[in-house]
């Protein structure tokens, strides 16, 4: 399938940016999100989510550390103005100012050669700066490397243009989603494999929702994973999955969906045993029948 994407640019509009800047930044979000935003460098980046106090992720976040007073949080625009409000509520005291920066920067994305030639395919959530832009090495897709670049309003990289479809495509394609409002609250950190693509760190200290989350982890197998599925017809975040084996009840939820040249593909969360027996089914079990796809990375048996 790669040979539908080829290689280049696009700008990623359903993409905002909330900016935390003051000298509580770190410390702020550190006890506010899955990761340790202390101990990560000036200049790196990492996957994190804000939970609600039962563990279930209200935004997912690539944060970049900029430097010990400005972090950037990239998230879905659908989620940014509720969360900007939900995350300004725990400022109290903290010298942090948290603002809607959306409108400073272009967000795009490059894959295949155009994001090879930028971070000469670094490893995922590797950060660096090249002429006031910042880029994040992505988890690779379809065999192709993948960079986000945060640059200034108005600049983009350099390179030839693929259809934004193309993107969402190969975005799916690597098991990593990012949720938008649709799926607020559905899922806890596990459920979407983010303890397996560096979105959680078990070590550091509390958040809300942390003691839910750490449960999960560490009191037997977990339940629900995300898997990559592919139908007939197209997808939408929010939409319920069922299985042959329970059609009673719903067995998971589509996180993100793509679309590409009449194909269609879904990063959904799964009850784990439904994908052993049965088949799946999108919205009732008389929906369409579903495929699971291999997915790109190893899970995490245990920290």
């Amino acid at each position: 399938m790669q040979n539908f994407i080829y290689n280049g640019k696009t700008t990623l509009s359903h993409l905002g940016v909330i900016k935390s800047q003051g000298v509580d930044a770190a410390n702020f979000l550190h006890n506010q999100l899955t990761q340790d935003f202390l101990m990560i460098q000036e200049g790196e980046s990492r996957l994190a989510a804000f939970c609600n106090a039962k563990g279930r992720i209200q935004a997912s976040f690539l944060g970049i550390k900029k430097n010990a007073e400005e972090i950037l949080l990239i998230c879905d625009l659908s989620l940014l103005p509720q969360t900007l409000k939900r995350l300004s509520m725990f400022v109290l005291r903290s010298k942090v100012k948290l603002t809607d920066a959306s409108q400073e920067f272009s967000i795009s994305g490059c894959i295949g050669k155009t994001a090879s030639d930028l971070m000469h395919d670094s490893p995922p959530w590797r950060h660096q700066v090249f002429a006031s832009t910042d880029m994040i090495s992505l988890y690779p897709s379809l065999g192709l490397a993948r960079v986000l670049c945060i640059a200034p309003a108005g600049v983009l990289p350099i390179g030839p243009s693929v259809d934004l479809d193309a993107w969402l495509w190969a975005d799916v394609h690597s098991g990593v989603a990012m949720l938008d409002v649709a799926c607020f609250e559905a899922f806890v950190p596990q459920m979407l494999n983010y303890e397996s693509v560096g979105g959680v760190n078990f070590k550091k200290g509390c958040y809300p929702g942390q003691e839910v989350v750490a449960r999960s982890q560490f009191r037997g197998t977990l339940k629900r994973r995300a898997f990559i599925v592919h139908g007939p017809s197209p997808f939408q975040s929010g939409q319920e999955i069922f299985s042959s084996h329970d059609p009673l009840q719903p067995c998971g939820m589509v996180v993100q969906a793509a679309s590409w040249r009449n194909q269609f593909a879904a990063i959904v969360s799964l009850q784990t045993q439904a994908t052993l027996q049965g088949s799946l089914h999108l919205g009732s079990l008389q929906g369409d029948a579903l495929q699971l796809q291999d997915l790109p990375y190893p899970l995490l048996e245990d920290i």
